[in-house]
Order: structure tokens, then sequence, then C-alpha cells
């Protein structure tokens, strides 16, 4: 039986899974609700979107997500709030970007009302999923490909948008040891590292498997042309302090202009914390972590908000940050989560409500 939601067609499910899920010991992003959000580009303008029972796509293998990797995501995050009212952050700035994706990677750009309007009528629908242990939170996965056939390398004909929600627990734990990469880059001037694109990460898995079997967890990437400048720490934007100045790099084509990166220089600034948005040196970085004057590395992101560095190695040498009572990280990490899940005043606007 369909129902209409802000003009969005819903199909609902015939049983939820919700019952067997255990929301005290949630892993990241692995199990997923009941119902998604599918919207077709066809004959050169989208559909209505449609809301659906969670199911495997029917593709054929001539479609071009296959063979010319026409595919790019966003991610986001709805919480709920001690009386169980559900939020998002900043949910415009995420269509704003996946538009820039998708104009970059030559795919059609997706409407607003389409983007807003499903996803609240599917998050009002998913609402009981959104879990309520302290660091949890319900993962949103935005993504669309090509789904036109053919195998011409050329741009595809046809293209799905869909929406999928996973309840999560908290992204990483434990502490983080990463290594500066002097050989393989993350992205190139004029590329697309500025997209959110599924390319883009599948070719940071082999330098990042390669610094997994050195000991460390995660690659902070560097410039491609003379890897002398820190850029990203994994796949999230990354934040030096050096004393108590908070330094990130500025966005560029190679670069991705993160939601929480931008959300962290604002809270910094009402916070009264010194920030610099500028290129930082690897050797500057070392020359601090050397005298002393290297306080925090810290990676921020969607999934891990704030993920503190706990060292870095570099050209075979290990550098250990000190253990911090009032770091920074902790600080604008706090400071961004208290108004996600609406424990305090919002002077950002960033709040949307479901």
């Amino acid at each position: 039986m369909e129902t209409l939601v802000n003009n969005i067609s819903i199909e609902k499910s015939s049983s939820s899974k919700i019952g067997s899920v255990d929301f005290d010991n949630l892993p990241f992003g692995s199990i997923y609700t009941d119902h998604m959000l599918v919207c077709e580009y066809v004959d050169g303008d989208w559909e209505r979107p449609k809301i659906k029972p969670y199911a495997n796509l029917s593709l054929d293998p001539a479609s071009k997500i296959f063979h010319y990797g026409q595919s790019i995501f966003e991610g986001m995050k709805a919480y709920k709030d001690e009386d169980g009212q559900a939020w998002l952050f900043r949910p415009e700035d995420n269509h704003a970007r996946l538009n820039i994706s998708a104009s970059r990677m030559a795919m059609p750009e997706l409407p607003k009302e389409y983007f807003m309007e499903g996803l609240t009528a599917l998050l009002q629908l998913e609402k009981d999923w959104i879990p309520t242990t302290e660091g949890s939170s319900l993962y949103i996965r935005p993504f669309m490909f090509a789904s036109g056939v053919g195998f011409h390398a050329s741009p595809a004909d046809r293209y799905t948008f869909l929406i999928c929600l996973a309840p999560s627990g908290p992204y990483f734990g434990g502490k983080v040891k990463v290594l500066i990469e002097e050989k393989f880059a993350r992205a190139a001037n004029g590329g697309v590292g500025y997209a959110k694109a599924g390319g883009n990460y599948a070719a940071q898995f082999y330098p990042t498997k390669l610094a997994v079997e050195k000991g460390y967890q995660q690659v902070i990437w560097t410039d491609d042309n003379t890897h002398e400048f820190i850029e990203e720490a994994g796949a999230m934007n990354i934040f030096v302090r050096i004393n108590d100045t908070l330094l990130t790099a500025p966005t560029n084509d190679r670069i991705l202009d993160g939601i929480t990166r931008k959300s962290i220089l604002e809270l910094a600034k009402a916070e009264g914390i010194q920030t610099e948005v500028r290129k930082v040196k690897v050797s500057e970085v070392v020359d601090a972590a050397q005298n002393g004057s290297l306080k925090e590395l810290f990676g921020a992101g969607t999934a891990a908000v704030v993920s503190p560095i706990a060292g870095f190695g570099y050209q075979g040498k290990d550098y250990e940050l000190p253990e911090l009572e009032n770091s920074f990280a902790k600080r604008l990490k706090k400071r961004i989560t208290d108004i996600q899940y609406n424990k305090v005043e919002d002077p950002f606007g960033w709040r949307f409500k479901v």
C-alpha cells in the first residue's frame, strides 16, 4: 500500500527488522533501516522520489557505474534529543556539495526540494531507528550513480539517486596513529579531490593498507607535487594546533570542503581560539613536534566528528603527541555535538528539525 508525504510516494515494508537490533552495541554503517529513498533521472529529467522497502538493486552489467565510475555520495547524521525530537546538522550544505560533486562528474544536479523533502519524509518514517545511546546517531548516506548502459566512454543518460540509513555507534575508538605520506597522493590539481566521488576513496585504500602494515591506522595526505604540505587525514580534513593556534589547509582542487571543518572554524572563532587557514608544511609540523610546540593533531569529518591523533610517523621516525586535559579537540567536539543533539542553543542556525 502506498501513501503520500510531501508529495513523496511511500511503500511501507510488510515487517520491520528493528526488533532484532541491539541499539546499545551498534557497529558503524553495517545495519540498515527498513526503507530507502530512490529517485531516477530518465530522459533528461528527475522523476519524483519514492520511498521503498530496503532491498537489492537490479542493474544491467553494462551500467556505466561499473565501467567509468560516475559515482558520488554524501555523509550525514540524524540525532535525537532528550525529548525524542529528531534533528539534522546543516543538511542544505550537504545538498549543495552533492551538486558540486555532480557537476564535476558530469552528472545531473538534484533539485533541492527532492533532496530535502525526500530526506525529511524518510527520516519521519524511520524515526524509531535513531539511536539514543551516547555517541550514537543515525548515519545517512545519500548517493548517486550512473545507471544508464553502454560501453562507450561518455556520461550516462540515466542516473539513480538513493538515500539509505544506518543506525551507528561511534566511528573510531582508541588512539589513532598516522603516517605522513611521502609517495602517494590522494588527489591532484585539476582533478576531482574536492568532489565526494567514490573513486577518491578507492584510491586511498592501497596506500592506507601499506600504512596499516607498518603499524599505523591512517595516512596524512600531502600535496601531489612536492609532498611538502599536509592536506587531509584519511577521509577527513585535518587540524594542527601549534601552541595555541589552530591551523588547517585551505580548500582547493584537492581538498574537500568539509562541513565539519567549516563548523570547527566558526566555533573556534566564537570560542576565541586563534585560527589560520593556510598551507602547513610537513617540516613545520615535525619541527613543532621536536620543540614541544605541537600540541594537537586531529581529523574532522561527519562520521567521527573529531578524531584526535595520538602520534605520527615520518621518514622512519615516530612522534608522540602530548595528552591534554583541555584539548581543543575535546572542546570543539563537545560544542558541535551539543548543538547536534539539541543540548544547547544554536546561534549559527545549523540545526534542522525533522
